[in-house]
């Protein structure tokens, strides 16, 4: 029987990157709790007078980061975008709203039909745009629509660091330099409408939060967006996954490898921001790519004979 590694109890999680096992509460409340802890102090991500704002899709990343963030005392709420998906929208809605009771904790649930007048269904049905990159460009605008004018400091999301990872090798293989510049788990504030937007797990891989809810008990939506089947990320993360089981630490190391040695060789664009003139959001252009992306899927299409 393997052993815990800080108590000596018997061990419920493996973790391979670490050459470690740990029991239950040692996982939860000390090894996961430590690399969110550590993510939060060494980035300056936020303090505990701030008001946090945490996007939650009902995926066990999302909630998983919202119940530390409670149980380490911070002023967290949740926010989540129903994007009309179907029956799967449906169910994450309802496991956003039960964790949300269950702890007394405020949630903002904001309907893109309602608000926008499209869903992410209907914005690939049109083809113009792949249905991930509508989803993106509305999570984006419409959490931070949120969080600025609900009055809070930061917005945090769920990424872990199989998510940074994935999308770091993306960028190297197009060697998408702006991206590139850009990737970092802090955002920082800018133009008066842009909150400040944080990744508080990005030292945390994906098993480890899947194994975190299993532990707690926590209830998440297990099955992924219908949507996203052939997304070229969910690939990526396939191939990483192959070298992971290999070489374990593999994915630490190239994530941590780009942001200590790799990152400031490509220096960010000085582009000016100003407010777009169909919704205010901050943009580089007149009309920011949200709105045109709205546009696109809400113009009705053309017959060309």
């Amino acid at each position: 029987m393997m052993k815990c590694r800080r108590c000596r109890g018997r061990s419920v999680v493996e973790v391979p990157r670490a050459n470690a096992s740990f029991c239950g509460e040692c996982f939860t409340e000390h090894y996961v709790r430590n690399l969110v802890v550590r993510a939060i102090r060494h980035d300056e991500m936020f303090r505990h007078r701030d008001k946090v704002l945490v996007a939650v899709s009902g995926g066990k990343d999302s909630l998983m980061l919202w119940d530390l963030l409670l149980s380490l005392g911070y002023d967290a709420a949740g926010v989540y975008l129903g994007l009309g998906i179907g029956g799967y929208s449906d169910r994450s809605r309802d496991v956003c709203r039960s964790f949300a009771d269950e702890r007394s904790a405020r949630l903002h649930v904001v309907d893109l039909a309602e608000t926008e007048g499209f869903t992410i269904p209907q914005a690939a049905a049109t083809g113009r745009r792949p249905a991930c990159a509508v989803c993106g460009l509305s999570k984006r605008t419409l959490l931070n629509k949120v969080a600025r004018d609900e009055g809070y400091d930061v917005l945090a999301t769920g990424h872990n660091l199989d998510d940074e990872v994935a999308v770091l090798l993306g960028n190297v293989l197009r060697w998408e330099t702006g991206f590139l510049a850009r990737q970092s788990p802090v955002l920082a504030a800018a133009h008066g409408s842009l909150v400040r937007k944080v990744k508080p797990l990005y030292r945390v891989m994906e098993r480890e939060t899947a194994a975190y809810c299993v532990v707690k008990g926590i209830d998440y939506v297990v099955e992924e967006c219908p949507l996203v089947e052939g997304n070229t990320q969910m690939r990526y993360k396939g191939m990483l996954d192959q070298l992971e089981a290999s070489s374990p630490g593999t994915k630490h190391n190239f994530l941590f490898g780009f942001l200590e040695r790799g990152r400031d060789h490509f220096p960010r664009d000085g582009a000016e921001l100003r407010e777009c003139e169909s919704c205010g959001s901050a943009t580089p252009s007149d009309v920011c790519a949200y709105c045109r992306a709205k546009e696109a899927v809400t113009l009705p299409l053309v017959s060309v004979r």
